[in-house]
């Protein structure tokens, strides 16, 4: 892939990554190289942690590599720990940064830039989460590109309804790999085969419900990690699917049936009660990055929730119980974020209806793929039967693209293997909501 990307004759590379396969120290490779064939880089990301991230990357690579980061001029438009590196020079004005080997920002802040000679190269990072539109923004500031991204996350968001271009080949919500490849079919296409973030346990099952064209394994082995806890469980639900999960990487804590509120008091007392007991417990995990135990804190524990209201409902219930450090986020936010444990509240708990919202494939497979160690899913029985009364009733589009899997048969997919691993919920009596 790099090899095209140097010495190619087109014009752009796509690299297709599952989730912790890597990208990031892809970018980075490829960012040194090219910048060592004496390549002038601009480097596209989709946020302003992703930008920082990646600059925090490469200084510590290669501490000499000139670097800049064009930022907006809000005073918090980036990290602050970019300030102590010598290599990095910030500005807001991109005149300031042309003559640098890389230039690294948003896709946003790139799209004001004007005026400037293009760039040899460009690496558009999360390409699969950035918009066509946004692509078309930028596309005049370089010559070539790398695209690297994950198809299997979710699809890039917009605030206006776009469904009168739907199928269309310049439909500005798409993604941008879906239209360069739509304009360019014969573009090279690579996939990394390995995730380094899932355990064995984890690869198969996200492998084969979000990526079946596109099948890929762990990096490690059975055995290679493991998670454990220093004090026996009491025998309540929490307990029980935290030494299930430990034992097998999956658990489903299962909630009574029945329809409830978005941010349902049960089953976020219960996803509060699981992290409370995993930090109580101290649960310690064993990896190839770490061959002796070592204590999972609060800050290598994540919740994931499909809507803000309900990651806000789960902070609160963790400050009730003394828990702080844990993050807990959307879906959305929690995107090419791992930790050693993630809480999962399925996003189809306790609803009436199952909505093309909470179908989409690529929430659930973020909220699936996290976890270094292990996850645990909180949810109400009868998700199954809400599926089977609400099959996908949405509209077939000419020219579209076809998601395959859909969400209807990635979530069964999911449950069916969870099920092997639910315990069903028994609180004590001081532990009911």
């Amino acid at each position: 892939m790099l090899r095209d990307t140097l010495h190619g004759p087109g014009r752009g590379v796509v690299v297709d990554s599952p989730p912790g396969a890597g990208k990031s120290t892809l970018v980075v490779r490829a960012a040194r190289e090219l910048a060592a064939a004496g390549r002038r880089l601009m480097i596209v990301a989709q946020t302003n942690a992703q930008v920082d991230d990646l600059v925090l990357r490469l200084a510590e690579k290669d501490p000499e590599l000139p670097v800049g980061r064009l930022h907006s001029s809000d005073t918090d438009s980036y990290d602050k720990a970019l300030l102590g590196l010598r290599s990095v020079t910030l500005s807001a004005k991109p005149g300031d940064l042309t003559g640098l080997p890389v230039v690294v920002s948003t896709a946003a802040k790139w799209a004001h830039v004007q005026g400037v000679e293009p760039w040899e190269h460009a690496i558009v990072d999360e390409a699969y989460q950035m918009r066509s539109d946004s692509l078309l923004a930028v596309a005049g500031l370089f010559e070539r590109a790398l695209f690297v991204g994950d198809p299997g996350q979710l699809d890039p968001f917009s605030a206006v309804d776009a469904d009168q271009w739907a199928g269309l080949s310049h439909d500005p919500a798409a993604s941008a790999v879906a239209t360069l490849l739509a304009h360019n079919p014969d573009l090279p296409t690579h996939r990394l085969p390995v995730s380094w973030r899932l355990p064995a346990s984890a690869a198969p099952l996200v492998s084969g419900a979000f990526y079946p064209h596109t099948p890929f394994r762990s990096g490690t082995s059975e055995g290679d990690r493991r998670l454990s806890f220093t004090a026996a469980g009491d025998g309540t639900g929490p307990d029980r699917v935290l030494d299930e999960a430990a034992a097998s990487g999956w658990g489903l804590l299962e909630l009574p049936a029945g329809h409830a509120p978005r941010t349902d008091p049960e089953a976020v007392r219960a996803v509060a009660l699981v992290v409370a007991r995993a930090l109580g417990r101290g649960a310690v995990s064993v990896s190839e990055q770490s061959p002796e135990p070592a204590p999972v804190t609060a800050g290598r524990i994540a919740v994931g929730t499909a809507h803000r209201d309900q990651a806000a409902a789960v902070r609160a219930a963790l400050a009730e119980l003394g828990v702080r450090g844990v993050t807990v986020d959307t879906a959305n936010r929690l995107q090419g974020r791992e930790y050693e444990l993630t809480v999962v509240l399925h996003p189809l708990s306790g609803r009436p209806d199952a909505t093309a919202f909470h179908l989409e494939t690529g929430r659930l497979c973020v909220l699936a793929s996290r976890h270094r160690q292990a996850c645990v899913v909180v949810a109400r029985a009868g998700i199954a039967e809400l599926l089977d009364e609400h099959p996908s009733a949405e509209p077939v589009r000419l020219g579209a693209a076809v998601r395959f899997p859909d969400g209807w048969e990635a979530n069964h997919a999911v449950l069916a293997h969870l099920s092997a691993h639910r315990v069903p919920w028994h609180a004590r009596p001081r532990e009911r909501g």
